[in-house]
């Protein structure tokens, strides 16, 4: 009879785990909860000749697409640079701006749609 009972007990909390599990889903990696950060690397490259482009900074500006925003990091030599974007699961991607200091390359802007791509490569023209 302790027998009987041991084990409906551990069907009754197999049994319970599994509704929890159907109603909320699998919990995600916390990098990608809600305040969490998305790290990502980007590749900035030259659009005429696929050269790597240094020294370009990369900006998340504000939601309502006003001013420069938070100046992420630069690209090296090798027109790589590592970020950490802040994660919003109710939002549109950030807003991202690339910008050359010396005005060689023309400023670019996008908006990232999907956070889980882990290596974007973006093509800046030359400035005119």
């Amino acid at each position: 009879m302790k027998l009987l009972h041991k084990i409906l007990k551990g069907a009754s909390l197999t049994t319970a785990l599994f509704v929890l599990e159907a109603c909320y889903g699998v919990p995600e990696d916390p990098l990608y909860e809600e305040g969490g950060e998305a790290p990502m690397y980007f590749q900035l490259l030259d659009k005429a000749n696929g050269n790597p482009i240094a020294g370009i900074h990369i900006y998340v500006a504000t939601w309502d697409y006003q001013g420069k925003g938070n100046d992420l990091g630069v690209t090296g030599a090798d027109g790589l640079c590592h970020i950490n974007l802040p994660y919003t699961r109710n939002q549109e991607g950030p807003f991202i701006k690339f910008e050359d200091p010396n005005g060689v390359y023309a400023p670019k802007d996008t908006t990232l749609a999907d956070l889980r791509e882990r290596k974007v490569v973006v093509k800046l023209e030359a400035a005119e």
